[in-house]
């Protein structure tokens, strides 16, 4: 995300879309009663005094709508804001619907909060950072994904020509590497690729692409998982995998935090979860850091605890709910804290 302009006195913000994970970022800052500004397409008005009018050209205006809801799929790479017509050359007051994506340029007009302004610094500076792509695989299936800033996206699967005992033969073994390695070319591996997976697969996958590719080999970052596919790469997001690399990514920073909380759940360390016990906690000045799920932060009672926490000296943390960890806070009620000191 860029920003391009900032006015205080209006609460304008003029931001350009730079990667997909900025429609993401969008959804969560854009809120009903907003109003936006950007440039789309409308139909033109009729001028004839035909009692069927021709179907009118659409063409390119610049609207301002005042926000009723936004339509966010993960992955889908389009963010849809739909509302009221405030300001634009003609249809006063009508519905309208921006289709927003990569390279486009909109400008947000509200009263912003800190966590707000907060999200946009973290976008912006997220957009240095490297593209990271997994392959996780055994003998049987290899899952090749791409981690985005708010959880990872499949992009292909490669199933062995045969199972169990397939790596008797070694033209097989050959055969099903090929296959991953014509699917790793055509997709947009980034700067870095995340080798993971249990048993011998994945050494020998690495072996064969040292031979291979050196320069894609080069690329790679190896870890051990104690299973394939998703799960695995789940696995590799919780260990943090020691590499700076990957441990500097969103997701990773929020599944540590969220795996911290589970285990101090499980064993009786000072910490909160669900509205109440969260609610004493931030009343008790014990947070330390807040976490809390991108499908309740619009809540009016939400957003009132995260201030009250960063009043404290709390750390807030927002967690997208498109991960799996995001879905295990979204169990604990969609808030948690890591707290400096048991408040029971």
């Amino acid at each position: 995300m860029r920003v391009l302009h900032r006015d205080p006195r209006t609460g304008e913000i003029k931001l350009r879309v730079e990667n997909a994970d900025d429609l993401w970022h969008l959804s969560n800052l854009v809120q009903p009663g907003d109003l936006v500004r950007a440039s789309t397409y409308r139909r033109e008005e009729s001028k004839t005094d035909k009692i069927r009018p021709e179907k009118a050209e659409k063409v390119r205006v610049t609207l301002t709508l005042r926000v009723e809801k936004t339509e966010f799929q993960a992955f889908t790479d389009r963010l849809r804001i739909s509302g009221v017509i405030v300001d634009a050359p003609q249809d006063l007051g009508r519905h309208h619907t921006l289709n927003v994506s990569v390279d486009d340029v909109l400008s947000i007009l509200k009263t912003w909060k800190r966590h707000e302004l907060r999200r946009i610094d973290e976008a912006v500076a997220a957009t240095q950072k490297p593209l990271v792509t997994f392959l996780s695989l055994d003998d049987e299936e290899a899952l090749v994904a791409q981690l985005r800033q708010y959880g990872v996206q499949e992009l292909a699967t490669i199933h062995a020509p045969g199972h169990g005992k397939m790596f008797d033969t070694g033209d097989a073994e050959t055969a099903y590497f090929e296959d991953i390695l014509g699917k790793l070319k055509t997709s947009p591996l980034g700067e870095a690729l995340v080798l993971v997976g249990p048993g011998f697969t994945r050494e020998s996958f690495l072996a064969f692409l040292q031979g291979r590719e050196p320069s894609l080999a080069a690329r790679v970052h190896s870890q051990g998982t104690s299973q394939p596919g998703m799960r695995g790469i789940q696995e590799a997001l919780r260990s943090g995998m020691g590499s700076k690399l990957f441990a500097d990514s969103r997701v990773a920073h929020e599944t540590q935090l969220v795996e911290k909380v589970l285990e101090a759940i499980a064993t009786n360390r000072p910490c909160a979860y669900g509205r109440k016990e969260v609610d004493a906690a931030i009343e008790a000045g014990a947070v330390e850091t807040l976490l809390v799920s991108d499908s309740v932060v619009r809540d009016l009672e939400i957003e009132r605890m995260m201030h009250r926490a960063e009043e404290a000296r709390g750390n807030v943390v927002l967690v997208s709910s498109h991960h799996e960890a995001g879905a295990k806070l979204e169990g604990l009620g969609g808030i948690a804290a890591l707290l400096r000191f048991p408040i029971r």
